[in-house]
């Protein structure tokens, strides 16, 4: 239940900790005589403000009562001695207490008047050049300014956090901005609802029929549906959508559509009679990688050389015999500039991968290795044994630019300096990122997809691997033999007849794969808390927290993961007075916990254990948290041989990882794997999820519920709709210019 709203009013007596990115402060208010500590997004916040506060109390168990303020509403101090204070906590840049006190002595109550509104007058003052004046009373604007637009958003319902990239976007303009199209809140980098922004629209008099409101409605709809997997959407879908959220006629909005068009706000094509629309930038993405994929197929030479030979000594060296296809597949992989290797679990992929790497390094070219997680990135460099990095780490992140997108320093005008790139776990690749490496590629550079389209899409936009197999233009070998070690395993035996639309043998006692049935969710919940505790290492010796991994089609539900980590919290890492704790939003934190971080962050300081440091924690990486310390705000976690650091306000970055859902699995392998299958789900519950589930375990793979459930899930082959359009460029690339 939410607490109920307080207003507390008083002086900010000392500014604790402030985060000048996401506007995260701590500070301690004197409040008539008490002391209270106050968290919250409160940007710009100084020593000496008078300020009102909308919030609530809440009482930590290790860190005491706090105040969350939700809203903060602030009154400049009016007298000479509280300006004196304010100016001399630092407020503005430069403004030191000596500085401050000489200008409020000679200003006295006026002295913020003066600064905003006569800032020359400042320069009366000894030791204030006319160029310091002036930048002080910018500063003073801008502080002034985020104050007046937090404020003004605020009366609009919009949050602290939202408001600050309100500000970030469009600093002092950002009031007259907003008044003079309030639809412009929905753009990338403020990214506020389009339903809040209409409600603004409205109360602000825009008509229900305004053009502006009209093109926000399509691009809502579009921008919506990229989180769906889509690229694009055809046209009368994608009108008739938004004719409803907008309550009007779809003739009219094909009219905003065709004008919008024209100005460059969407991109349409025809493709196969649909007549598609896109957002400009994935339009830009698609046909790109079509164009990049097109250049390769046309750099493949007409007579292909063989490398038998080369093959033949490799087995011999290394004592081994590659099937027919595997041999096909080191073979066409030399031979041309882009090429795919797909096939499941136990058909050979990473001895075909490998081989076909020594064999490139021995023809001299120099080969970087990818996948799109830091996990992914992980494994790739274990089963190769030579260093993987992910895409983003690859192409360098510099900054985020204005839209809060990653920018790369690796790019057409400064590619990588490779002859060949190998890329793992393609079917995770979304098409905007697959773009920007493909833009950081030399023309003649070599690229190897490998993947396996039977696993889930990517996160992102697109359907890469799948898209570019269906283009039937790019050269590919899918291995389909079983060989015999991975044949005896019921992993894979099961994952392979889950692929075909068999359902897996659920009554398998004495091999890698086990079906417990379930009666309930309580039972389910108890059973994966024993086996993860007690059962499971006790019999196989696994650890808790590091060999067994519970994975679940959801975060929500009765066996979702967030109740599954609540559970497995309280039996795996009980709470103890000895381990410090800290509570983020509903969760508590816990010394020793296992987690997750949720999103690329390339700013998180880490320290190797040997002594070097850098920057950069990626999503899907799973650690410890080894120290939770309150006096310096700090969270402390361990992945692997490096600790990273957190601040309080971070921790919204990371999850508990006792559970995690089965798209965060994806690209990892673990040592037993836990999942529970309860009531069916026609949205979650699928094939592909399925299968994805089952591969992740390289020892052990326990499902637990209803078998109906699991044969329900093999049935459902509702491949994820995604409306791309990446295979029909691709193909259109070579019918437009064919080969040879």
């Amino acid at each position: 239940m939410k607490e109920e709203l307080q207003v507390i009013r008083g002086t900010v007596e000392a500014v604790v900790f402030a985060n000048e990115d996401t506007g995260f402060t701590v500070f301690e208010l004197d409040a008539g005589g008490e002391l209270v500590t106050v968290v919250g997004e409160v940007p710009g916040i100084a020593m000496g403000e008078e300020v009102s506060l909308t919030g609530s109390y809440n009482s930590h168990p290790t860190y005491g009562q706090q105040f969350k303020a939700e809203l903060c509403e602030r009154t400049l101090p009016a007298t000479a001695a509280a300006i004196r204070k304010y100016l001399s906590s630092r407020v503005i840049k430069g403004l030191g207490p000596r500085t401050a006190a000489a200008i409020v002595a000679c200003f006295g109550d006026d002295t913020l008047t003066v600064i905003e509104k006569e800032p020359a007058r400042l320069a009366e003052v000894k030791g204030v050049s006319m160029k310091k004046a002036m930048e002080i009373s910018e500063q003073y604007k801008q502080i002034f300014g985020i104050r007046s637009v937090m404020l003004y958003l605020a009366r609009h319902q919009i949050d602290p956090a939202a408001a600050i990239r309100v500000w970030k976007q469009w600093g002092l303009l950002a009031v007259q901005v907003i008044e003079d199209n309030p639809y412009r809140l929905c753009c990338e980098g403020v990214a506020i609802p389009f339903e809040q922004a209409d409600a603004i629209g409205l109360e602000l008099g825009v008509d229900p029929n305004d053009r502006r409101r009209m093109e926000a409605g399509i691009a809502h709809v579009l921008t919506h549906n990229l989180n769906n997997g889509h690229t694009c959407l055809p046209q009368d879908k994608l009108l008739a959508t938004a004719a409803g959220l907008l309550d009007c006629d779809a003739v009219r909005l094909e009219d905003i559509l065709a004008a919008a068009e024209e100005e460059g706000t969407f991109v349409t094509d025809n493709l196969e009679g649909i007549r598609y629309v896109y957002l400009p930038q994935l339009y830009e993405s698609e046909t790109y990688i079509a164009g990049r994929i097109h250049l390769m197929l046309s750099g493949n030479p007409p007579e292909k050389k063989s490398y038998a030979g080369q093959i033949d000594a490799l087995e011999e060296r290394l004592g081994i015999r590659y099937a027919d296809m595997q041999r096909r597949a080191i073979e066409m992989g030399l031979q041309n500039q882009v090429f795919i290797l797909t096939g499941g679990p136990g058909t050979g992929k990473t001895t075909t991968l490998n081989a076909l790497l020594t064999l490139l390094e021995e023809q001299k070219e120099k080969v970087v290795l990818a996948a799109p997680t830091g996990r992914a990135a992980k494994r790739m460099s274990e089963v190769t044994h030579r260093d993987a990095k992910t895409i983003h780490r690859l192409l360098e992140v510099d900054f985020r630019d204005q839209n809060d997108r990653h920018k790369f320093k690796r790019d057409e005008k400064n590619p990588l300096p490779c002859t060949a790139v190998i890329l793992d776990e393609v079917s995770m690749v979304d098409t905007r990122l697959l773009h920007s490496l493909m833009k950081a590629l030399r023309l003649s550079c070599r690229v190897i997809l490998v993947g396996d389209p039977d696993q889930l899409p990517s996160v992102g936009p697109g359907n890469i691997l799948r898209d570019l197999i269906q283009s039937d233009v790019v050269p590919m070998v899918q291995l389909t033999e079983i060989f015999r070690q991975a044949a005896r395993s019921a992993i894979v035996e099961s994952a392979h007849q889950i692929v075909r639309g068999e359902n897996p043998n659920l009554g398998i006692r004495d091999n890698d794969f086990f079906f417990l049935k379930q009666p309930s969710y309580e039972a389910t919940l108890q059973t994966v808390a024993a086996l993860c505790k007690t059962r499971l290492p006790g019999a196989y010796g696994f650890s808790s927290m590091w060999d067994i991994q519970v994975i679940a089609p959801s975060r929500v539900g009765a066996l979702g993961t967030v109740e599954l980590n609540r559970a497995l919290q309280g039996v795996l890492n009980p709470a103890d007075l000895q381990r410090s704790e800290y509570k983020s939003g509903n969760v508590i934190l816990r010394e020793a916990d296992k987690v997750m971080q949720v999103r690329n962050n390339y700013d998180i300081l880490w320290t190797r254990d040997d002594g070097a440091g850098g920057t950069g924690v990626f999503n899907g990486d799973i650690g410890v948290i080894q120290m939770i310390d309150r006096p310096s705000q700090t969270i402390l976690i361990r992945y692997d041989d490096r600790v990273a650091q957190y601040t309080f306000d971070m921790a919204n970055e990371i999850e508990h990882a006792y559970a995690i859902t089965v798209h965060k699995s994806q690209g990892s392998e673990f040592e037993a794997v836990i999942m529970p299958l309860m009531n069916y789900h026609p949205k979650l519950y699928y094939r592909n999820l399925l299968y994805t589930g089952v591969t992740r375990a390289k020892k052990l793979m326990i499902m637990l519920g209803q078998p109906e459930t699991v044969c329900r899930m093999v049935a459902n082959h509702r491949k994820i709709l995604r409306y791309t359009n990446l295979a029909g460029f691709v193909r259109d690339c070579q019918e437009e210019t064919p080969l040879g």
